[in-house]
């Protein structure tokens, strides 16, 4: 699992080189693994699909759910924090892709064991 090594690798250096906040290390390592996550889910979404759609598939979500959280922000605060905003989103994407990333990973693997 390639995305695993930029978390790993991000969350020791900043935590034992930069500052001993485990808080702040982990999620830096989560800011910088969701680039990794994202093009990972896609190209294993066109590997299992045989698409090219995988990237705009992800990019079409992350609008949605930014145009949806800040919905609900405007609705409930009245305006719109874009900075919470962009971190609500980048933050559930780094579920959404390691949740998508994993899941299509597994499906990839039984297809190539199966057509082998």
């Amino acid at each position: 699992m390639i995305p695993v090594i930029p978390f790993l690798l991000v969350y020791f250096i900043y935590y034992y080189g930069v500052k001993r906040e485990k808080k702040a290390a982990i999620m830096l390592a989560m800011d910088v693994t969701t680039l990794f996550l994202i093009l990972g889910a896609a190209a294993l979404f066109n590997n299992v699909f045989h698409s090219t759609f995988g990237f705009y598939l992800i990019v079409i979500i992350l609008l949605v759910a930014g145009g949806l959280i800040g919905g609900a922000q405007t609705r409930l605060k009245g305006k719109v924090d874009v900075r919470r905003l962009l971190r609500a989103v980048w933050r559930l994407t780094f579920a959404g892709t390691g949740v998508a990333y994993i899941l299509l990973f597994i499906i990839s693997f039984i297809t190539y064991i199966l057509t082998a």
